[in-house]
């Protein structure tokens, strides 16, 4: 499968979160197709670099570029996370409930994100509400959401732990799967088996971000 992706852009990225800034002028370019580990303990700041990319945290100071564009208008946003496939480490519930199958067609292409899902393992849970499911079982209905968002043009994947809720078995499956997505990966990880998989690893610090290979 050729391999394609958007690249990544940023420039002097600062992000504060309760006014205590928790992302420190960041800067860092990904190229298309690359798959990116970013490692740190917890609190560094990388989930809220994901975040800041895809536009759910807004960025203090900064230029951020995803596919060479920055996102100013509501369309830019709208666009940008049509171009994004979103893997999270906590799910929130809702205020009504969300069943897999609804979670797999919000990826905008259904039956890929099903087919994903089977071979995941999930596919039999398609009428069962989100927030019944288990942790592992969760992650892999995120990753098979993702997968299908891939199908319908997503050019970027971003994954906060995404294989945190799994036994060993588990982790090496979706760190395959995950990694030979045809487009750029950049993942927040602990997990060796991401890790090995990926091209560059960078790692966070109290809010600053530094490259280890």
């Amino acid at each position: 499968m050729e391999t394609t992706g958007l690249p990544v852009r940023l420039a002097g990225v600062s992000c504060a979160h309760g006014g205590r800034t928790v992302v420190r002028d960041v800067s860092l370019d990904v190229a298309p197709g690359q798959r990116v580990a970013l490692t740190g303990t917890n609190g560094s700041g990388k989930t809220t670099l994901l975040r800041a990319v895809l536009g759910l945290h807004r960025t203090a100071d900064g230029v951020v570029e995803v596919g060479a564009r920055q996102a100013r208008t509501a369309g830019d946003w709208a666009r940008r996370r049509r171009e994004i496939a979103w893997i999270p480490q906590r799910q929130a519930a809702g205020r009504f409930p969300l069943l897999v199958d609804e979670l797999l067609a919000s990826s905008g292409a259904l039956e890929p994100a099903r087919a994903a899902a089977r071979e995941l393992g999930v596919g039999d849970l398609g009428r069962q509400p989100v927030h019944t499911l288990s942790g592992g079982q969760l992650q892999r209905a995120y990753l098979a959401r993702a997968i299908g968002c891939v199908d319908a043009g997503a050019g970027l994947v971003l994954a906060d732990e995404p294989t945190a809720a799994l036994d060993f078995e588990g982790q090496a499956a979706v760190a395959g799967l995950l990694t030979s997505l045809p487009v750029t990966v950049v993942v927040v990880t602990h997990d060796r088996a991401v890790v090995q998989r990926c091209e560059r690893v960078l790692e966070m610090a109290a809010g600053t971000l530094r490259e280890i290979t």
